[in-house]
């Protein structure tokens, strides 16, 4: 009688009827099928286990600046091929295709405006662009935007999400770790805040450098942030690494950042500190934060 039973066979991934990714997302963490319009009106946070899904450039910036507010510079600046560099394609035609991608120069955007009323300066970085590399395009521009701090008195944000820095151009890449640090510390000299906040991924020389040298250092909830990578470090060291090493919790407990911060609160976090560092008055979002 076997051969007349049919045997059910389990539906692999391609079987499976693919979810309309303009309608649904499904979270990786808890794999919660979630309404697109109402996870982004989450600001991209499952309502569910409180993940937070990956956001763009812009989207870092809507959140954090006040409306129609931010005013974006040095967007002409490209990166030059001084080394000839070539891998699967030169270099100049990786840039050309990332830029296309992410519809930007490169991989941070700088401007400035108002954040809760308070006049800052802003730098977020694009993991779209060659996964949030940093580059001599993108040390300028984070440089510029803490000069420009210094110049007009106001305290510098910077957003990392990186996977460090550019190997395609090499030393001069690495040397944005030293420049950025130097404007970074004429800021601190000047006494003007610098708050550095760290999204999933923010690893390599970015770590290394600006992004673990703000006055406060703030963590969105499970990013992953170091310098090398955990396969690495194992390899390494040839030892098996604790649960959890390298996510903003355990650098939390590890006094590597002072806080972790949901996005969903993360302007008005944002604005106490400053407000607290500038000596002005508490807001009401402040308040009730």
């Amino acid at each position: 009688m076997a051969w007349f039973r049919k045997e059910k066979q389990k539906l692999t991934a391609a079987d499976k009827r693919e979810l309309p990714s303009d309608v649904f997302e499904k979270c990786p963490e808890c794999g919660e099928i979630l309404y697109r319009n109402r996870l982004e009106q989450n600001l991209w946070v499952c309502p569910a286990c409180a993940h937070h899904h990956r956001i763009g450039a812009e989207a870092y910036v809507s959140l954090l600046m006040d409306e129609d507010g931010f005013t974006e510079t040095d967007a002409e600046l490209r990166s030059g091929d001084p080394l000839k560099f070539r891998d699967l394609k030169p270099y100049p035609e990786r840039l050309k295709s990332a830029e296309r991608k992410a519809g930007r120069g490169d991989a941070v955007i700088t401007g400035y405006g108002p954040l809760d009323g308070i006049d800052v300066n802003l730098a977020v970085m694009d993991f779209s662009f060659i996964g949030g590399s940093m580059g001599s395009v993108v040390g300028e521009k984070i440089s510029r935007a803490a000069r420009r701090a210094l110049l007009q008195e106001e305290g510098l944000i910077v957003v990392s999400a990186s996977g460090g820095a550019r190997m395609m151009e090499g030393i001069l890449s690495l040397m944005q770790m030293a420049k950025t640090s130097v404007a970074l510390a004429q800021l601190q000299e000047a006494r003007l805040p610098y708050i550095s906040i760290l999204t999933n991924p923010t690893t390599g020389g970015v770590t290394a450098s600006y992004a673990m040298l703000g006055d406060v250092n703030l963590a969105e909830p499970g990013a992953l942030i170091g310098f090398a990578g955990p396969r690495v470090i194992e390899q390494t060291i040839k030892q098996e690494l604790p649960e959890g090493f390298q996510r903003s919790e355990f650098l939390l407990e590890h006094g590597m950042v002072d806080a972790i911060v949901d996005r969903r609160a993360m302007k008005s976090r944002v604005a106490g500190y400053l407000r607290h560092m500038l000596g002005l008055p508490r807001s009401e979002v402040a308040e009730t934060a």
